[in-house]
């Protein structure tokens, strides 16, 4: 599957769900492809955020978008044919919530979805090496996971050149995502240093004019 680099990708997770199709809409009017939805179960992560439900009404709102679920969860397995069948075109599971991370790969495909892996912050990138060659996609988590509002961890734009440098190396083709406190301060660095895929919750949502800040955020793309 081709894309459009770099992309946003709205995190519907800082959304208004008394208003979730509106707020998408007007992601969609701004120009955005990707919809993010953001998987918390409370027990991989403090908090519980939504289940398969909400992306299916998320689907159902933008039917020509494409939904990036990221499953910070623990077990994802038992939950991947669900987010599939509720419309995700591609599944992220974490390396530290799955201890048999081929076979969970191997799962998402079987269902026929794009797989995706993702690291913690303090997770180095040694870890996933023998995976990069299965994924379609290496999300690196830029806050700690749990909480929409998060500051940007400063060490990620190295992480970002790491990760970078690893696909060019290997002669890997999975797209870069990065996924926490990206802002209009540091939307351009973030994509210098190598993110393809760029997920903003607060900094779109929280803007009284949805449209208009998506548009502002993919013109310092271009």
């Amino acid at each position: 599957m081709d894309f459009q680099l770099p992309i946003l990708a709205p995190s519907i997770l800082a959304a208004d769900f008394t208003q979730l199709g509106k707020d998408i809409n007007d992601c969609i009017e701004g120009g955005v492809t990707w919809i993010h939805c953001d998987i918390m179960d409370g027990h991989f992560v403090p908090n519980i955020s939504y289940g398969p439900s909400i992306v299916k009404a998320a689907k159902k709102s933008a039917p020509e978008a494409f939904m990036d679920v990221h499953l910070m969860i623990e077990d994802p397995d038992k939950y991947v044919e669900d987010y599939i069948n509720a419309g995700a075109d591609l599944i992220s599971v974490h390396y530290e919530a799955c201890p048999h991370l081929h076979r969970s790969i191997q799962n998402i495909k079987k269902h026929g979805a794009m797989a995706g892996v993702v690291v913690n912050p303090a997770t180095s990138l040694y870890n996933i090496e023998p995976i990069l060659e299965y994924v379609d996609l290496v999300l690196i988590m830029s806050v700690n996971p749990g909480f929409g509002g998060q500051s940007f961890i400063e060490s990620s734009y190295d992480k970002l050149r790491e990760l970078a440098d690893l696909r060019e190396a290997g002669d890997h083709s999975f797209l870069i995502e990065i996924d926490g406190g990206v802002s209009l301060k540091n939307i351009e660095a973030v994509a210098e240093a190598g993110a393809d895929i760029l997920v903003a919750g607060s900094s779109v949502f929280s803007a009284e004019d949805i449209t208009a800040r998506v548009k502002e955020l993919t013109d310092k793309l271009q």
